[in-house]
């Protein structure tokens, strides 16, 4: 569960980017634009990130879309709001193993008590589109 310092957490990754998330740091993502239920992440392809076939693993897809997808809830909720993860779904559409994939989330609809967002990944060399994710998401009024 996502606890809500919402406009705390904006405001630490505009003051100073991915240092305020330490997954960003541990994964190197770096924010770029989010607002009005949108945002996008960038992240280099690491050696590291690789499974045993050589490709970009698939949970890292996944974790960035939902970073990308969180964040993006996140400029809509309200200060006493919090969110949880209900339900995700990522399919895998083409594998990559080098240079930068882009990360972007929009939120579909924010209501009282249920969010539902999308999420793809796709390399910024050509734009090709790696992954789709959509996720539901509770919200949790404090």
């Amino acid at each position: 569960m996502v606890g809500c310092r919402c406009m705390g957490y904006l405001d630490e990754i505009k003051r100073i980017g991915r240092d305020a998330n330490p997954f960003f740091r541990l994964m190197g993502i770096e924010p770029g634009e989010y607002g009005d239920g949108c945002a996008t992440l960038t992240m280099e392809v690491r050696p590291d990130m690789l499974n045993g076939a050589g490709w970009l693993q698939g949970g890292i897809y996944v974790a960035l879309a939902d970073e990308a997808i969180a964040l993006a809830l996140y400029t809509l909720l309200s200060e006493n709001e919090r969110i949880a993860t209900i339900d995700e779904h990522t399919s895998f559409i083409k594998g990559v193993s080098t240079g930068t994939v882009v990360a972007t989330g929009r939120v579909v609809r924010k209501g009282r008590r249920v969010a539902f967002a999308d999420g793809e990944v796709r390399s910024a060399a050509d734009g090709a589109i790696l992954s789709r994710t959509s996720a539901s998401f509770a919200v949790i009024a404090g």
